[in-house]
């Protein structure tokens, strides 16, 4: 079935009950009148001329029902990234997926500093030429059985979005997701973390990345649960009051979200939270604990990427492993592989992992020598390193590029991380990074943390844990570690931050 399809199912069921509470607008929306209001936008979608249509909004109502009224007009929404650099990802999202209409906000633009860019219609105007007449033909629609209710059909092998990766590592690709893509996930994953219509989301995450949403808006709106929709996910005061007041259930974010909202949580913050689900990083265990600890809150790790809609794994409610990032979904494969001779690896043995079924992309938009590179045979390569263990459970290593090969020796970025994590003082931050060494022709390992650190000690502690090779030669003090706008760290921006202070203190020495 289609995604469009699912939530007028559910719009029906639950006719009267809470679907989304908007935090920016103070507006909420009953199933019914989310509804409602998705068939009045479609009726304005429909008169664009395009397939692809952008859409730039904040994680807000206006967005969900933008994107639902979309899919209910046949259009496929197109995500933008706003958080960095909004002009250039319109521009270039025009440009690749060949359209020019991006609905958006004109207090979003407002706030980010983005001027108009030509193609953009404002979802104000939009609202404001919604007449009487309009609502009524939408409600009465509403109340139709769904074949009767005019909105568009369709094959589950269609796409149900297009959004891109982070460009972490390099330009952003335009990954094509189908409505079986999602469903994949959306449609198993509740198995695992034990959720349904009963729980409220806090919906934080930007939409604009995978893993918001999926998880926070087609994951609950499938389930019949209720979405309170915050705009900005590093107002960490303003996150932790809101889950307070609308005692929201399951919370989704990164470790580095999850960190900022530890640090303002009062002691009855998190009350009411049943689930926390990290991703898209690795999950330090001092984080773990501390929520643990202090507010009796159990931290679930999961894994996937946008190519795979995006969990691939996750640990189980009553069943999780500290470290792992869990099971594999059902009718989710995963094998682990050689990077030299492509020989699939047995448990505890660590190589890059191939993943395999319905949640894998449709592919790159408009780019088949790149999705022939990641797709072979039906299994994606992942570009990341991992074990599976003799109990099934997934254990990540880090990017196959956070490797670096020293002295004739693989090392892991992550691995040293996560030795730095146990050590370092609480509510420090630290990334591993390797910098070249032009004065030796090689590299070294360099550390970037957010507070000071007695480095000859350290390395000591260090030298318990890790090889000489492992141990950073160079230690960096930042205010804070750059993050890309999905609450990842910025790799490439840590890395240039370590060659220039390298650069720097070798040019000092030398005078």
């Amino acid at each position: 079935m289609l995604l469009h399809k699912r939530f007028i199912e559910n719009a029906k069921k639950y006719s009267t009950k809470k679907a989304i509470i908007d935090i920016a607008t103070g507006k909420e929306f009953t199933y019914s009148e989310a509804l409602i209001a998705s068939i009045m936008l479609s009726d304005k979608f429909k008169k664009f001329p395009e397939q692809n249509i952008g859409v730039m909004l904040p994680t807000s109502a206006g967005c969900i029902l933008s994107f639902i009224g979309l899919l209910f007009s046949g259009k496929t929404p197109v995500m933008i990234n706003y958080a960095t650099g909004a002009e250039d990802n319109c521009l270039y999202a025009q440009e690749k997926c060949i359209f020019s209409t991006i609905i958006t906000s004109k207090k979003l633009l407002a706030k980010v500093n983005c001027k108009h860019v030509e193609g953009m219609v404002y979802i104000e105007d939009i609202l404001k030429s919604v007449t009487i007449l309009d609502k009524i033909k939408s409600a009465v629609r509403s109340k139709l059985p769904a074949v009767l209710m005019g909105v568009h059909g369709g094959r589950t092998n269609d796409n149900a979005l297009i959004l891109f990766t982070s460009g972490s590592e390099k330009a952003p690709k335009a990954v094509q997701l189908t409505h079986k893509n999602i469903l994949a996930n959306t449609d198993v994953v509740p198995f695992s973390i034990k959720t349904d219509h009963h729980d409220t989301y806090g919906a934080c995450l930007p939409y604009f990345h995978v893993f918001g949403l999926t998880v926070t808006f087609w994951l609950p709106i499938i389930l019949g649960a209720t979405i309170v929709a915050m705009p900005n996910p590093i107002d960490y005061k303003g996150v932790c009051d809101t889950i307070k007041k609308h005692k929201i259930n399951v919370i989704v974010g990164t470790p580095t979200f999850f960190h900022g909202y530890l640090r303002r949580a009062e002691r009855d913050t998190f009350r009411s939270v049943r689930l926390a689900i990290a991703g898209a990083d690795k999950l330090p265990k001092k984080l773990h604990d501390d929520f643990l600890h202090h507010h009796d809150v159990k931290i679930l790790e999961g894994y996937g990427t946008t190519e795979t809609s995006p969990v691939i794994s996750v640990n189980p409610v009553g069943k999780d492993k500290l470290g792992s990032v869990g099971l594999p979904l059902k009718g989710v494969k995963v094998r682990i592989i050689n990077i030299d001779t492509d020989e699939i690896l047995p448990p505890g043995k660590v190589g890059k992992i191939m993943v395999k079924g319905d949640l894998v992309m449709k592919g790159y938009y408009d780019d088949i020598e790149e999705t022939s590179m990641r797709i072979h045979n039906g299994w994606y390569d992942t570009g990341d390193m991992g074990m599976l263990d003799e109990d099934g459970y997934l254990w990540h290593k880090g990017r196959l590029k956070r490797f670096t090969k020293i002295g004739g020796e693989m090392v892991s970025m992550v691995k040293i991380e996560n030795a730095l994590d146990e050590l370092l003082p609480e509510d420090a931050a630290c990334c591993v990074v390797d910098v070249p060494n032009p004065a030796k022709g090689a590299d070294i390992v360099a550390a970037v943390t957010t507070k000071e650190v007695n480095v000859r000690k350290l390395k000591k502690q260090l030298s318990k844990q890790l090889s000489s090779i492992e141990i950073p030669r160079e230690f960096y003090i930042v205010d804070d570690l750059p993050l890309m706008s999905s609450g990842k760290v910025d790799f490439r921006s840590v890395e240039k931050i370590c060659k220039k202070l390298h650069n720097s203190k070798v040019k000092k020495k030398h005078k």
